[in-house]
């Protein structure tokens, strides 16, 4: 079995986040940077070296953050709002309903380290809610690259988009998987591999692992189609049903809880539109423990291996 990615190199996506982010700031200098304290986790070092005059470190205050970044961008700027994904999106959840979402001001905010990234430091680090939290709040899309190509598009694309918008930004090295010059499309997923018998639908660090599965899968028998669904809200609605109609069976992915997130954005339109078999892989409804973020994706049912399983269950529920 020739496993993809065996041999890979693996980045850190917050490197192409900034590297984006100065690059767009020299030609736009409505761009600036506003954190919490977190000028190393969130990679803005040289961010701050070249523009020091537009970088906003507001100190360990996430409402107070995004409240400042709602400001910038009443007054014209176009404010990247970096901080660890659990705090932005738990401790600030109000003002991104209220500042960002209800007022609709041109805020990114930058999930920084999402998912179980910090997975050492326990739950309390963990941000495995804050699809299900953002995905609820109309006006603001919600959006996990796969690698460092798609969340540099990522970035272009939020610095052009008029509006607010949530990225979430693992620190996890992952292999390059889009092909450089890739586009980011707002609410478009990508078809990386065609298959016929299920679809595995993966976002952020589970998409190359559900591309690796898929690979053990074809050595069992199993075609499966990958769909690489980076926006979770607007979500593909055309490729989620093509999928249903095309295959029959649906497994979903996500470094998140089965509540909420991509899986529950996915049934939601293949119950409406395609009922099909359908599994969601995921943190199980229980606060994920202690242990590097690689561990615990295995820890729960989301190795490789573990994946082309499940996929394998439910090709047997077709039957």
């Amino acid at each position: 079995m020739n496993k993809p990615f065996s041999d890979a190199k693996l980045h850190d996506c917050r490197d192409a986040f900034t590297a984006m982010l100065e690059s767009l700031a020299v030609a736009d200098d409505a761009i600036v940077a506003v954190c919490n304290d977190s000028v190393g986790s969130s990679k803005l070092g040289g961010f701050r070296e070249k523009f020091p005059e537009r970088l906003i470190n507001v100190g360990i205050a996430e409402q107070n953050m995004v409240g400042v970044g709602a400001g910038l961008a009443n007054g014209g700027k176009i404010p990247f709002v970096c901080a660890a994904a659990p705090f932005l999106t738990g401790r600030a959840l109000e003002q991104i309903k209220a500042d960002v979402a209800y007022s609709m001001t041109n805020v990114k905010l930058v999930g920084i380290s999402s998912g179980m990234a910090y997975g050492e430091l326990g739950p309390t680090h963990h941000s495995i809610e804050d699809f299900a939290w953002i995905r609820a709040l109309p006006n603001v899309p919600v959006i996990a690259p796969a690698d460092r190509i798609e969340t540099a598009a990522a970035v272009k694309w939020a610095a052009s988009y008029e509006g607010g918008c949530f990225l979430r930004l693992s620190r996890v090295g992952v292999p390059d998987i889009l092909p450089e010059g890739h586009v980011f499309e707002l609410g478009k997923a990508q078809v990386l591999r065609n298959g016929s018998d299920l679809t595995i639908v993966a976002n952020g660090v589970l998409t190359h692992r559900a591309m690796t599965a898929a690979v053990m899968l074809e050595d069992r028998g199993i075609s499966a189609r990958v769909v690489n669904m980076a926006c979770v809200r607007p979500i593909d609605e055309a490729a989620i049903e093509s999928a249903a109609e095309e295959t029959g069976a649906i497994l979903t992915c996500e470094e998140h809880t089965t509540f909420g997130g991509l899986g529950s954005a996915v049934a939601e339109i293949v119950v409406e539109t395609c009922p099909v078999p359908m599994k969601r892989l995921g943190v199980p409804g229980v606060f994920a423990h202690t242990a590097s973020a690689n561990v615990l994706l295995d820890d729960f049912g989301m190795s490789p291996a573990a994946i082309a399983d499940s996929a394998a269950d439910l090709v047997k529920r077709k039957r």
